[in-house]
């Protein structure tokens, strides 16, 4: 193991260029086309058996171990945002509006370094490694659906995935058994009142007194309908109507977000939202529209596998620096793979002030320490072999 962690160290400088290559060509969920033939080129130069175009966008590679064993997977995302990147760095985004805000440029980088030092070393290796390169993460329904139904996970017996996370500092990482991200929904409400005049506001229906009436009382659901130890957020993000300064519109349109870690809160709040739309609406003679979309579901990690990755990481970056979280209300379609096989999902801690890395993940000016894509390298590497080691017959 200690020759391919030092391998990991000689190529860092080349983690380094491909990384800033990613950066600088970021390609929108759904819309990735060089990319992914990157990865796919890159994989095959190595002799990596590839599938390409897997529930779509997505590319897969296979390194077949020389040793009987297991198969294990390990899976980065490489789909960028829909911002201006406004860093001032030799490889700030060439695509005007796009870039890599998020860290999936690093991801790529991660599980491309760790393809390298595999295929170099396929004789030492008992089992299979499965790289899992997966298109939109950002947007639902995501990649990873599409990409397991079309037998990404096929044969693999565990699977494992980290997050570069920019609110973690560098030499750090966050784990956790069980819930660890959550459900991330939305949902949209349409208020239908009467328009009129606004000097003769009693002959209308007032979508926008409805509205504001019905944010206040949405913001309760959590507050007191929802058990206070079990995490959960309702946020009203969008709230839309009217075109002019005297007229009372006809209708009123909201929107946000819901995220819960059990599915018992999320169905709870969602028939609660359901009463209080209805209760609001019929008390003004209002009539409404409310949809409801579930997107990823909670990513929850399994014990064993998450044991084991604590295992690794301690001698890797010490006791200390391996740090047990509370969970992160973002989503995360990681969640599907856990569905269907164990494993676990991680934050590598990537924010650091010498490097500029101290702005929050969606930020225009969002970076990372890079030093954060050895340390998840040589940690999922560690783990994924290890994991072999253990289960080989």
């Amino acid at each position: 193991m200690e020759h391919l962690l030092a391998r990991l160290e000689e190529i860092y400088p080349e983690m380094i260029e491909l990384r800033r290559y990613f950066h600088q060509y970021p390609e929108l969920s759904f819309e990735e086309v060089q990319t992914p033939t990157t990865i796919a080129e890159y994989l095959r130069k190595l002799g990596v058996e590839v599938n390409t175009e897997v529930g779509g966008r997505g590319v897969v590679g296979l390194i077949r171990g020389e040793k009987p064993g297991k198969t294990v997977a390990i899976r980065a995302d490489f789909d960028a945002l829909p911002i201006q990147d406004e860093k001032d760095v030799p490889y700030k985004s060439k695509v005007p509006g796009v870039m890599h805000a998020c860290g999936h440029d690093a991801h790529t980088t991660i599980l491309l370094a760790i393809a390298k030092v595999l295929s170099e070393n396929k004789h030492n290796i008992p089992g299979n490694v499965v790289l899992i390169h997966q298109f939109a993460e950002e947007i639902a329904p995501g990649g990873a659906k599409p990409m397991i139904e079309d037998g990404c996970l096929d044969g693999v017996d565990a699977i494992f995935g980290t997050h570069v996370w920019s609110m973690i500092p560098i030499g750090e990482i966050g784990y956790r058994s069980g819930p660890i991200m959550a459900a991330a929904d939305m949902f949209e409400i349409e208020i239908i009142g009467k328009g009129g005049h606004g000097a003769v506001p009693h002959e209308t229906i007032d979508p926008v007194a409805i509205g504001t009436s019905l944010v206040q009382q949405l913001q309760q659901i959590v507050s007191r309908r929802i058990d206070p130890l079990k995490p959960a957020v309702l946020t009203v993000a969008t709230f839309h109507a009217g075109t002019a300064f005297n007229v009372i519109p006809e209708t009123a349109k909201i929107s946000g977000t819901v995220r819960t870690l059990e599915e018992s809160v999320q169905e709870q709040i969602i028939s609660q939202m359901e009463k209080v739309i209805k209760s609001v609406c019929d008390g003004a003679d209002a009539t409404y529209t409310f949809r409801y979309g579930k997107g990823y579901p909670a990513l929850s990690n399994h014990q064993d596998e998450t044991e084991l990755l604590v295992q690794n990481a301690i001698p890797l970056i010490g006791i200390e620096n391996v740090k047990e979280i509370a969970p992160i209300m973002g989503g995360e379609d990681f969640a599907y793979y856990l569905q269907k096989v164990p494993g676990t999902f991680f934050f590598t801690g990537a924010g650091s002030v010498d490097s500029g890395a101290v702005y929050p993940h969606h930020h225009s000016k969002f970076d990372i320490d890079e030093k954060s894509m050895l340390i998840s390298a040589k940690i999922l590497l560690s783990t994924a072999l290890d994991y072999l080691e253990k289960g080989t017959p």
